[in-house]
C-alpha cells in the first residue's frame, strides 16, 4: 500500500530523494515495540509520521511525540474513543487521518457469511491484539446478536498464524472471519494457505485477500485511504495543522467475490451477493 502512497505523493509533486525522504519502521509481527519504533523516528527527527495498522500503532506514535504531525492511513475503530483526537471534525491534537470503520463492518460480514452458509452456527475469528480491542468487541457483539457460537483465536506473532488457526478449526467451525490486522494483511498468503486446507468458507476485511484466493472480502477501499493520507501529508508539509484536518470516515466499501475459490470449496454464491458485488473473480 505504500506504493500507492508514494505514487500519490509523486502526483502531488514530491520527488523521492530530492524533495522528500521516507523512513520505514515495520512493526507488524516484527521485533521491537511500536513505541520504540515511533521514538526512533522522533529522534531523527521526521516531519510527519504516517501509521498503518491498529489504533495502538497511532497511540504509540502519539506517546512518542505530541508535536510531530501523525497521519493515520488505516485507523480501525474509534480514534476519538481511543484518545487520539478530540473529535472527528476537529481532532485538536497532532493526529488525524482516515478510518476503516472496521467496528461497524462485522455485522455486515456476518450477514454475508450467513447468506452463503445459511445454517452457520459456529464462527471462528482470528484477531491480532495490536490492532486494538474494538475489532474484537464488535465481532463479539455481532455474533451474540445473531446467536452464533464464537471462538476467537488470538495471534500475536507471524509464527503463530498456522498453528493457532489449525487449533481453532476444531471440526465444528462453519465459517471464519479475519479481523483487520496489518500483520495478517502482510502475511495473507500464509493465512489463506492455512484456511484453504480446512475447506471452511471465510470472509476477509480487504479486497487483496480475495484477489489472492480468499472466498469473500468486504471492507474499506484501503487504496483510497493511502491516497488520502498522501494528500494530508502534502497539506501538512505546506503548512496545514493536523488539529484542523478532519478525520475522514470511508464512503466506499468493496465487496469482492472469488468464484474460483467458491467452486473449489463446492459453494454456490447466491445471486443476491453476486448482484451486489463490486467485483467477481472468475
Amino acid at each position: 500500500m505504500f506504493d500507492i502512497f508514494r505514487g500519490r505523493m509523486r502526483d502531488l509533486g514530491h520527488v523521492e530523494g530530492r524533495t522528500v525522504v521516507y523512513e520505514y519502521r515495520l512493526g507488524a509481527g516484527s521485533a521491537g515495540s511500536p513505541v520504540d519504533m515511533a521514538t526512533s523516528l522522533v529522534r531523527l527527527p521526521v516531519d510527519v509520521i504516517v501509521t498503518d495498522g491498529g489504533l495502538r500503532i497511532a497511540q504509540a506514535a502519539q506517546e512518542a511525540t505530541r508535536t510531530i504531525p501523525i497521519v493515520m492511513a488505516t485507523a480501525p475503530g474509534d480514534p476519538v474513543g481511543a484518545g487520539l483526537a478530540a473529535s472527528l471534525a476537529r481532532p485538536g491534537g497532532n493526529a488525524t487521518g482516515f478510518t476503516l470503520l472496521s467496528v461497524d463492518l462485522p455485522p455486515k460480514r456476518l450477514e454475508l457469511i450467513r447468506e452463503i452458509v445459511p445454517g452457520a452456527r459456529h464462527l471462528l475469528a482470528i484477531w491480532d491484539p495490536i490492532s486494538g480491542p474494538q475489532g474484537r468487541v464488535s465481532v463479539e457483539q455481532a455474533a451474540n446478536q445473531r446467536s452464533l457460537q464464537l471462538k476467537i483465536v488470538e495471534i500475536t506473532e507471524p509464527a503463530e498464524i498456522a498453528p493457532r488457526i489449525a487449533v481453532g478449526l476444531d471440526g465444528t467451525t462453519d465459517a471464519v472471519m479475519v479481523i483487520p490486522s496489518a500483520m495478517f494483511w502482510n502475511r495473507r498468503q500464509q493465512v489463506l494457505a492455512t484456511l484453504a486446507k480446512s475447506r471452511v468458507p471465510a470472509i476477509f476485511p480487504e479486497r487483496e485477500y480475495a484477489d489472492d484466493g480468499g472466498l469473500l472480502a468486504y471492507g474499506t477501499d484501503v487504496e483510497d485511504n493511502f491516497r488520502g493520507a498522501a494528500e494530508y501529508v502534502d497539506k501538512i508539509l505546506k503548512g496545514s495543522k493536523p488539529a484542523d484536518l478532519p478525520i475522514v470516515q470511508p464512503k466506499k466499501f468493496l465487496l469482492v467475490v472469488n468464484l474460483r475459490t467458491a467452486r473449489a470449496l463446492g459453494i454456490i454464491i447466491p445471486p443476491s451477493i453476486l448482484a451486489r458485488a463490486d467485483e467477481v473473480i472468475d
